[in-house]
């Protein structure tokens, strides 16, 4: 593995990858790919703009681009997969960074990603408690009157 450079290290900081898999190119790809189940890696790598084999490289270096195969032993991706894809591309690509740049980018973002819909699922359950005090606080209220 290759250490990261230094220029890699302070584009990773906060959350500046974010901010790449924003760009309006990335997101104008992303648009463009068909509202179909799966694809096969001809289509997938049409869809990227790289070669089959780029696809296939790709997989082994990148936990997060794992397509099924189908019976006959063809790739199959989804439209998460491929959305990853152009996410890698972007990366390796657009802001030259290396493989294991690229690497820490996508975990540093799917991280950010998860810690966001931690505290949003935690925001919603609060909101649901105190939904349930609030009508329970009325509730009460309203008892509490018919005895008076």
């Amino acid at each position: 593995m290759s250490e990261l450079s230094q220029m890699e290290m302070d584009r990773l900081s906060g959350s500046e990858a974010q901010k790449f898999f924003s760009e309006e190119a990335l997101l104008s790809m992303m648009s463009n790919i068909p509202n179909k189940m799966a694809f096969k890696i001809g289509e997938a790598a049409d869809l990227v703009g790289v070669k089959q084999y780029v696809l296939r490289y790709w997989e082994s270096e990148f936990d997060a681009l794992r397509p099924k195969k189908a019976p006959n032993g063809q790739r199959i991706y989804t439209r998460k997969e491929i959305e990853m894809a152009l996410m890698i591309r972007t990366l390796l690509y657009t802001h030259r960074f290396s493989i294991e740049g690229a690497r820490s980018a996508l975990k540093g973002f799917r991280q950010e990603l998860s810690e966001q819909m931690d505290w949003k699922r935690a925001q919603e359950a609060y909101d649901r408690a105190r939904n349930k005090i609030v009508d329970l606080a009325n509730e009460i209220r309203r008892v509490r009157h018919l005895f008076e």
